[in-house]
């Protein structure tokens, strides 16, 4: 049997709703793995904070991270390839959120290449809730005043807040960056009734880090199975020759998927792999686990 090329995201689509992996999946994937089956993830999270939560599976092959800034060679520990945003279009955005009372994380990469989190004190719930979640992280540095340093290259800035507070910043910011950098906005799913803002290269999506994951494998475009649940995955479906949404998600993937697999809380991602190692016909899909 020819090896599977597939990508998935983590987040609503191979993790369950609390942010973990299901021993099922853990053993589906780990198998497919060990039989040669080309798998791994794009993320918006970074290598730290993925591998946090999907490090118990032996991950063999690239990883997108940041949706799309970096790909990352887990095995040898070193960035492939990567999408950075300009110093000074950094600088002059965080002034620009500054100036509408907000103030963003800065998620970049130092001169050893070592992942970095600069930040000014946190004042919003939203970001105290995400730094707490990764307690002990050494990534994350409190300083003065941010700006971004001459030896960070920034993979992205992220606002976390309200809806009615990330929404005026987005459209006063594509009014006057929109055709130099990309913006992605959705809700947070684990901080309720908070929303991610962030800004990035304007080549940054996962569609382009699938290429360049593609690129890498020594695959096609079209021989990748892509799987997804939000709106950051739909450049991800549109780059892939293979278009899979979870049934938990967001309806504008779903009209863009050529199918629909069972949810994240039903383990959908692992029981599809599944079904294309063994061969087995599609009417026993819902028998297996």
């Amino acid at each position: 049997m020819k090896p599977l090329y597939a990508l998935t995201d983590l987040d609503g689509t191979l993790l369950q709703p609390d942010a973990t992996l299901s021993s099922y999946t853990i053993e589906v994937l780990t198998e497919a793995l060990e039989q040669g089956h080309v798998i791994s993830y794009a993320t918006a999270r970074s290598y730290t904070s993925s591998h946090a939560v999907v490090g118990q599976i032996p991950w063999k092959y690239p990883m997108v991270l940041y949706n799309g800034a970096l790909l990352y060679d887990p095995v040898e520990g070193k960035v492939l390839d990567g999408v950075f945003m300009d110093l000074e279009l950094t600088n002059e955005l965080i002034q620009f959120g500054k100036l509408h009372g907000q103030c963003p994380l800065l998620f970049g990469l130092d001169e050893e290449g070592s992942e970095r989190v600069l930040h000014e004190s946190l004042a919003g719930v939203g970001y105290k809730q995400f730094v707490s979640s990764r307690p002990d992280d050494a990534r994350f540095r409190e300083i003065p005043e941010l700006r971004c340093p001459d030896d960070i290259q920034t993979l992205l800035l992220t606002y976390i807040g309200h809806y009615d507070e990330m929404v005026p910043l987005m459209e006063a910011v594509r009014a006057a960056y929109g055709e130099r950098i990309q913006i992605h906005f959705m809700a947070d799913t684990y901080i309720t009734d908070h929303y991610f803002l962030e800004f990035s290269h304007v080549d940054v999506n996962k569609g382009n880090g699938l290429r360049m994951w593609a690129k890498s494998v020594g695959c096609q475009t079209e021989d990748i199975i892509a799987i997804g649940d939000n709106l950051n995955d739909i450049s991800l479906l549109e780059a892939a020759g293979k278009k899979l949404a979870v049934s938990n998600a967001k309806l504008e993937l779903q009209a863009v998927a050529d199918e629909i697999i069972e949810a994240n809380s039903e383990n959908g991602v692992a029981k599809y792999i599944l079904v294309k190692m063994t061969g087995l016909p599609q009417e026993q899909y819902e028998q297996v686990e």
